[in-house]
């Protein structure tokens, strides 16, 4: 029994298919499957069911893949050990990132990154919060920059700036006539983001509203969010970074008079063994804010 076999078992198992799996491998397909009977044998047990639709993981396959997963994990480990004691600041870096925050932090970020660290290259991984700690937890990830706390001793977080909430207004809406809006006039129409997106509970608490009237009318992205409101049918909140690309939009932004915000914090597990990388991400996004919104 070596890695490599567990590696292929736990692939087939993630795509539920051995051509796919073999894909994600850089391998042939009958060379991982020729590896994963390999392993069966050497066990003496089926780890899989394999049928001409489907593969399906057996009790005892079930069992088996969470050790193999713990191994897989610790020999990442020791590779990342490794290299950080070489450098820590060359490599991959899986980053995390929620979707309300990635289109409009990247650009900020990734040029400055290049530039001050040539050899740190940012592997970018898009989702919300709740799947992006499950690639921490997992070892998928090395960081996440998200806009909840976690409140975890599974991880660490640093908090790096308060971002602003700006009201998106539809032209002929009342509070388009404000300088500025306060927050609880917005509640009774309120559009709001799918559930599971950050972004829901921060707009709901700011505006002192809860998930009701508007419920049927949430958005998986922030620019379907924008196009209700620019028909008419509600008033939202989104981050600030995201408030230039809406400025030709057909919508009005204002700012909020109880200055709510949302604090953008980067998660990590606190054994990750390089936090050089870590502080670099934190330096580099701290100083593409304005210096009002840094923590």
């Amino acid at each position: 029994m070596n890695l490599q076999e567990l590696r292929y078992f736990a692939a087939v198992v993630e795509f539920r298919h051995f051509g796919r799996a073999a894909e994600a491998c850089n391998v042939s397909q009958p060379t991982l499957s020729s590896q994963i009977r390999k392993l069966e044998d050497e066990l003496g047990v089926t780890l899989l069911e394999r049928t001409n639709k489907r593969v399906d993981v057996t009790p005892v396959g079930r069992q088996i893949l969470e050790h193999a997963r713990r191994v897989l994990a610790e020999s990442g480990q020791i590779e990342s050990v490794a290299r950080a004691a070489r450098d820590p600041l060359v490599g991959a870096l899986r980053l995390g990132m929620i979707p309300t925050l990635a289109p409009y932090l990247l650009p900020l970020i990734l040029e400055p990154l290049r530039k001050a660290y040539p050899g740190l290259a940012i592997e970018l991984w898009e989702d919300q919060t709740r799947l992006l700690m499950e690639g921490l937890r997992s070892h998928r990830l090395d960081a996440a920059l998200v806009a909840s706390s976690i409140g975890s001793a599974e991880f660490t977080e640093t908090s790096l700036f308060a971002e602003p909430l700006v009201a998106v207004l539809s032209p002929g809406h009342a509070l388009a006539k404000e300088k500025t809006v306060d927050e609880s006039a917005l509640a009774n129409d309120l559009l709001v983001m799918a559930d599971g997106h950050c972004l829901v509970n921060h707009s709901l608490a700011a505006c002192g509203a809860k998930a009701g009237l508007q419920s049927a009318m949430q958005a998986a992205t922030l620019e379907t969010l924008v196009n209700l409101v620019a028909a008419g049918y509600g008033t939202t909140l989104i981050p600030a970074l995201a408030a230039p690309g809406l400025m030709n939009r057909g919508v009005e932004l204002r700012p909020l008079r109880q200055n709510s915000t949302r604090i953008i914090r980067l998660a990590s597990r606190p054994g990750f063994p390089r936090p050089q990388a870590l502080r670099a991400i934190e330096k580099v996004v701290r100083r593409a804010m304005p210096v009002d919104w840094r923590l």
